[in-house]
């Protein structure tokens, strides 16, 4: 994925990335890692975002790309937390940063 990450952020498309914090099929380690290896300026640092003052995920803005993640999710974020998922795709659609 890295390869396409590299074309579509230079090109100006929005990429958002999101993991469920206890996903086993790529873990959240993994996606940092990766997303550290694009070398990207950091925007804003991690952060909790919420839903119902209750903390929904953490979130790192970077230039071109959003990394989220949702508490208590696996790899199927939408079938485990689908109104975490909602919220997501929401700020993407919105062109948002997740709520704080």
């Amino acid at each position: 994925m890295l390869p396409i990450y590299k074309e579509l952020i230079p090109a100006g498309i929005r990429v958002w990335l999101f993991s469920g914090d206890t996903d086993a099929v790529v873990p959240l380690t993994a996606s940092r890692y990766s997303i550290d290896a694009l070398k990207l300026p950091t925007l804003t640092n991690w952060y909790p975002w919420y839903d119902n003052g209750k903390v929904g995920g953490w979130s790192q803005i970077y230039k071109g790309l959003t990394f989220v993640t949702v508490t208590g999710a696996g790899h199927k974020v939408p079938v485990l937390r689908p109104r975490q998922a909602f919220i997501l795709f929401q700020s993407f659609l919105a062109n948002k940063p997740m709520p704080s």
